[in-house]
């Protein structure tokens, strides 16, 4: 709170200080910072009594923005900032410093004054006659000035915030809509061909195998779980930080989980005659960690790496165990990779390479892996694959023994 040693004047005019010398206190609520405090005013009591001078006491707890408008790092600190030029005190020994300074101080009000006396105002002394005093804006209008200014930025950045987000939402709103409708549609077609072809009243397909009909409810199925996925995805990523983010880990083999994920893609790296390569120790130990969260992680990184690897090329899929306490799964392919400029940022929610703004998606995937990673105390990052397309690495905690 903005302590002032001088009754306040209404706020609608700028005011006016009839004390060139003017001071500002940054205190804190420690109590041994306290006591020095009151050591402090006491000796500026005693120096009030020779010359005048204008106190105001800041509680850097409680105005954070002007500890750092006048880049103060400790606290208490004496800074005087008229006239200028501004000066800092500082230390377990600002008295001592104080009694060093103020005669300097001291004269350099009265050259201030001699060199600004033509901007005089008149006042009134306790005998109404008139009296020359200096018209020196007071600090409390800059500290005012200050606070305001640090209200806008804020304001702004505000501002700014909640116009990314409204661009986002329609960017996203329109790419669901796009987006949904494929397996949407592959849905339909195999519903509507199971359908077609089921006799009611034998209870069996006609014209239609056991295979075809087998494979027409893991399209269905898979298609489903595609648009859950992204449904998932989209709430997800605006839900706190990852901190907050909610994991319910379990004793997890992440090399069947991969394949299982593997499995619901085939359809997807089949069709564009991708070469999967695996290289999984048999031995590599159990992983704490959330299945469906790590699920989602494994079918964003497979997701992209058959997105971005060329027809007929290679996704590799690895794991170590790196230390007795984490075990690394990496995911490489075979495509353009990521510019080593753009490695940090891609995790990024919302961001996305130049080159990619004409493919489908809202580029918030791996934003969401980073953060259910995190939330497992591991870590994620890319590289150059062996096959010169992106290495995705990621790490989790050993299920303990």
């Amino acid at each position: 709170m903005l302590k002032h040693d001088y009754m306040q004047l209404p706020q609608d005019q700028p005011i006016y200080s009839q004390a060139p010398l003017q001071l500002l206190l940054f205190v804190d609520d420690r109590p041994r910072s306290r006591q020095q405090v009151q050591r402090i005013r006491a000796f500026l009591e005693e120096l009030r009594a020779d010359y005048e001078f204008e106190l105001q006491i800041i509680d850097v707890g409680q105005q954070p923005y002007l500890a750092e408008h006048f880049k103060v790092v400790a606290t208490p600190a004496l800074i005087k900032i008229h006239p200028e030029p501004r000066q800092v005190i500082a230390g377990s020994n600002i008295i001592t410093q104080l009694k060093n300074w103020w005669s300097r101080w001291q004269m350099a009000v009265e050259e201030y004054l001699a060199i600004h006396i033509n901007h005089a105002v008149i006042a009134e002394d306790t005998d109404s006659n008139p009296v020359v005093k200096a018209a020196i804006p007071s600090v409390a209008n800059s500290v005012e000035l200050i606070r305001l200014s640090d209200e806008v930025f804020r304001l702004k950045q505000e501002k700014d915030k909640l116009e990314e987000q409204l661009q986002f939402k329609d960017r996203i709103i329109a790419m669901l809509a796009h987006d949904l409708r494929n397996p949407l549609t592959a849905v339909g077609i195999a519903i509507d061909t199971l359908q077609s072809n089921f006799n009611a009243q034998l209870g069996q397909f006609e014209r239609l195998t056991p295979a075809i009909a087998t494979n027409l409810f893991k399209q269905a199925r898979n298609q489903t779980r595609i648009i859950d996925r992204m449904i998932t995805d989209l709430l997800q990523v605006g839900r706190g930080n990852e901190r907050e983010f909610p994991i319910q880990p379990e004793r997890l083999q992440l090399g069947r989980l991969c394949f299982q994920t593997l499995d619901e893609l085939r359809d997807r790296y089949t069709v564009k005659s991708l070469n999967i390569k695996t290289d999984i120790p048999s031995d590599l130990p159990s992983v704490y960690a959330d299945p469906e969260r790590l699920r989602q992680v494994l079918i964003n990184l497979l997701d992209n790496a058959i997105k971005y690897t060329p027809e007929g090329g290679d996704i590799t899929i690895a794991a170590l165990h790196r230390t007795t306490q984490k075990v690394q799964f990496s995911i490489g392919d075979s495509g353009l990779g990521i510019p080593e400029e753009n490695r940090d940022r891609i995790f990024e929610s919302h961001y996305r390479l130049e080159r990619d703004e004409g493919k489908e998606g809202y580029g918030i995937g791996l934003s969401l892996c980073q953060r259910i990673i995190r939330a497992h105390y591991g870590q994620i990052w890319v590289d150059t694959s062996p096959a010169g397309g992106a290495w995705f690495h990621f790490t989790l905690p050993v299920y303990p023994k």
